[in-house]
């Protein structure tokens, strides 16, 4: 017996909404899912999240939603942080930001999973540390369950490998988000922990990171103002499989996965 989690990458505005509502079920069913986590904070036109996108995400097929350095953008979603919701911000925030960080969610045949969500700090915004901060939440959620999945929303790689390296044999599974560019270094660690620095973007590929190639070359090249519109064509669902036992917690295999609208 076995339990798969399918860890879903940045997921950017309405074409990554609609293709999780187009092909996320029948993904789930066909690989035999039985917990979908997506990092959810480029969700609203690009940046941030809106009470809504969190209720559309969760009927698309998604049991738990990341963020990362986003999630304060949209004032909507704050009053409803500490209502329960299937909703994570990085662990790391001061302990006064609204809303939660880690938690234990069931799959539908009632298997506990911890998640975490944690942000870097190399090239990102201040933050407690990480490493200190998954400490203490992986030994909390351990004395519940084995199989802890951990969002690793940074810039770095090196900071991303490096957590991985770092929670070996402790977690599950080690997932990078943020940067929007699936690696190919998918791999389980000595200590049994799945890995892979970037899950990629669920989005736009015909893009400059989800958004309109004009408008960001209109940036980089003038040095002015433009809007960065989320793009609209090459769509692709973009994550990881991860494979684990479900006993002792120790993940067997982690497959990179990339639909593109043709497959």
């Amino acid at each position: 017996m076995s339990i798969k989690i399918l860890a879903i990458g940045d997921v950017v505005g309405r074409p990554g909404r609609t293709v999780l509502k187009d092909r996320l079920a029948s993904l789930v069913e066909q690989r035999a899912i039985d917990l979908v986590v997506a990092n959810a904070e480029n969700s609203a036109s690009g940046s941030g999240i809106i009470p809504a996108q969190v209720e559309e995400l969760r009927g698309a097929g998604v049991d738990v939603l990341t963020t990362g350095d986003h999630i304060w953008k949209r004032a909507q979603i704050v009053p409803h942080m500490n209502n329960g919701l299937p909703l994570l911000r990085p662990a790391n925030y001061p302990a006064d930001a609204k809303g939660r960080g880690y938690g234990i969610f069931r799959t539908a045949s009632g298997l506990a999973v911890g998640v975490m969500n944690l942000v870097g700090r190399v090239y990102m915004n201040p933050a407690e540390c990480p490493f200190r901060t998954a400490d203490a939440a992986v030994a909390e959620m351990s004395a519940e369950t084995p199989i802890i999945i951990v969002d690793m929303h940074a810039e770095a790689t090196s900071e991303k490998v490096a957590m991985g390296w770092y929670l070996d044999g402790r977690v599950t599974a080690v997932v990078g988000t943020h940067t929007h560019i699936p690696t190919a270094d998918e791999r389980v660690l000595p200590g049994g922990t799945a890995y892979i620095t970037d899950l990629g973007m669920t989005g736009p590929y015909d893009s400059v990171l989800g958004r309109q190639t004009d408008k960001v070359l209109h940036r980089f090249t003038t040095g002015m103002y433009a809007p960065f519109d989320v793009a609209s064509g090459d769509v692709r669902l973009c994550g990881a499989i991860i494979e684990a036992d479900p006993e002792t917690g120790r993940a067997s295999s982690i497959e990179r996965l990339c639909l593109r609208p043709d497959a």
